[in-house]
């Protein structure tokens, strides 16, 4: 029986050496002992020839895909390949017409869905019947939390897995191994240099073992080959080739709003060095100023209000100057504001107020406006009653027996200044 295995056996030659490293089976996949492990989840699965639609959900490079592929071919199942990016319900329909013609002769079928956040509603729905019945086994890989990238039908009939980061250490271990591999690898092969080259690889890789191999096969295959077949590396060239060019960051998806998070809280904590750390990874990784700066702005009133007012002015005035000045020039301007705002006095009163008085908004039935304070710029509303016994507070000395809430709310009491 194919497997997806087969054709990177075929032409190993001709492929990338991420790929052609991908391990085979889970005794090779390093890292995830929580779900390959001795008691994890989907050793036991496999060992049991049971395994339930699945959502593998975890950042780049870290085995989802490779996970997927030895889970199929451990069940003996025909597997089904899609891309979320190329495949469509017609496609879908495809691989559940051929699952139902082979579940005849008791043959399973797996359909691999990669990227499956990228699969609209309509291409989403057109898997649940299928999944429900059990006509395909779904495996589903994902950057993105599921929670909010798949519907919540589908989601209710797959188990999600979460796939971890890579630590450094497993990353160096797969680098390592590629290069020790004879088949696979580069082991048939002599370096002079290596161990200056592998700490750069290692770091650039962020956790991500693609990446680490594709940035360990970029430096090999520029690297100056001597009279002996040696392959020169070294850690100049090898940063030139490493550049820093992507970060785990994603503007509209789950990392944009963990790490405005992380910020706001480092600031309401009065962590300055991590406040300037958030706003750092945001801002190096092409988010929009303005953004910060708004919520900024917000961060100033929510958390500091009246402990500090200079706060909002602070926050102000750094986004009109973020405004007129943009990127980079105002990532020190962002930077003051963030120093600023984590070293002040905090106090969420405001917020609690108006949380208050939302909830009694939303809650009570609309409270009438008492008769003393409206307004009456007609005859006919004079003659209602409009604005009858108000107490006009500027012309009178001492204090003034006059209600200004709603009778009904009288005694409410939102504003408390010592919180």
């Amino acid at each position: 029986m194919k497997t997806l295995f087969d054709d990177l056996r075929k032409n190993a030659a001709h492929v990338p050496l991420a790929e052609r490293m991908r391990p085979c089976s889970l005794d090779e996949v390093v890292g995830q002992e929580s779900l390959v492990g001795v008691d994890g989840p989907l050793r036991r699965g496999v060992e049991q020839d049971a395994m339930p639609s699945m959502i593998l959900w975890g950042p780049p490079g870290t085995g989802k895909t490779t996970l997927a592929k030895i889970i199929a071919t451990h069940l003996q199942a025909r597997t089904i390949e899609l891309s979320a990016v190329s495949s469509g319900v017609a496609d879908i329909r495809t691989a559940v017409k051929s699952a139902e013609a082979r579940r005849l002769t008791d043959e399973r079928t797996v359909v691999f869905v990669d990227e499956i956040h990228r699969f609209n509603k309509a291409q989403q729905d057109a898997l649940l019947p299928h999944v429900e019945r059990g006509t395909i086994t779904l495996i589903g890989a994902t950057t993105e939390n599921p929670s909010f990238e798949v519907n919540s039908a589908l989601l209710s009939r797959c188990k999600v897995f979460i796939v971890e980061a890579l630590s450094t250490k497993q990353i160096e271990s797969i680098v390592q191994r590629a290069v020790e591999d004879r088949a696979r690898g580069y082991g048939a092969w002599t370096f002079r240099g290596l161990s200056d080259v592998l700490p750069l690889i290692v770091r650039v890789a962020d956790g991500d073992a693609r990446q680490a191999l594709n940035a360990l096969e970029l430096i090999v295959e520029q690297a100056n080959v001597e009279s002996d077949g040696t392959r020169a590396l070294d850690s100049a060239s090898a940063r030139t080739v490493l550049q820093r060019t992507q970060f785990t960051y994603d503007k509209s998806g789950e990392q944009h709003y963990n790490i405005i998070s992380a910020l706001h809280k480092s600031l309401r904590g009065s962590d300055v060095n991590a406040s300037l750390y958030w706003l750092g990874r945001m801002l190096e990784s092409g988010e929009d100023p303005l953004y910060v700066a708004r919520r900024l702005v917000r961060f100033a009133s929510e958390d500091i209000g009246l402990a500090d007012p200079q706060a909002l002015v602070q926050a102000v005035a750094v986004f009109q100057a973020t405004h007129a000045i943009g990127m980079p020039e105002c990532n020190v301007v962002l930077s003051q504001a963030v120093v600023y705002l984590a070293q002040a006095k905090k106090s969420n009163a405001l917020y609690r107020a108006y949380g208050m008085v939302r909830h009694d908004i939303q809650e009570l039935p609309n409270a009438v406006v008492p008769i003393h304070l409206r307004n009456a710029p007609t005859q006919l509303m004079q003659d209602l009653g409009y604005g009858r016994d108000y107490v006009y507070p500027p012309e009178v000395r001492g204090p003034i027996e006059q209600t200004y809430l709603p009778d009904e709310l009288k005694d409410r009491r939102y504003w408390d200044e010592k919180s």
